[in-house]
C-alpha cells in the first residue's frame, strides 16, 4: 500500500502549486485499499480537472499500478 501512496503523492504534487499541504492517507483490507487525496482548496480544481478528467486519469493510473499488488483501489477527493 505503500507505493500506492507514494504514486499518488508524486501524481497529485506534480499538478499543483502548494505541494507542500497534498496528504494522502489510506486504509488497506485483504484485497482492497481505500486512498484519501487532500489538498489545499485552492488546488482542488487544478486534482478534478474539467468534468473529473484529471482525477479520472490519477486514478487509472493508480488502479494499473494496484493491478501488480493484486488489490482493488479507490482513491476519493473529499471536499
Amino acid at each position: 500500500m505503500a507505493q500506492l501512496e507514494k504514486l499518488l503523492l508524486v501524481l497529485a504534487r506534480s499538478l499543483v502549486d502548494e505541494p507542500e499541504k497534498v496528504e494522502v492517507s489510506g486504509t488497506e483490507s485483504d484485497s482492497r485499499v481505500e486512498l484519501e487525496l487532500r489538498v489545499a482548496p485552492a488546488d482542488m480544481g487544478r486534482v478534478i480537472g474539467r468534468q473529473g478528467r484529471t482525477i479520472r486519469a490519477i486514478r487509472t493510473v493508480v488502479k494499473a499500478a494496484s493491478v501488480k499488488a493484486g488489490k482493488r483501489v479507490t482513491v476519493e477527493v473529499p471536499d
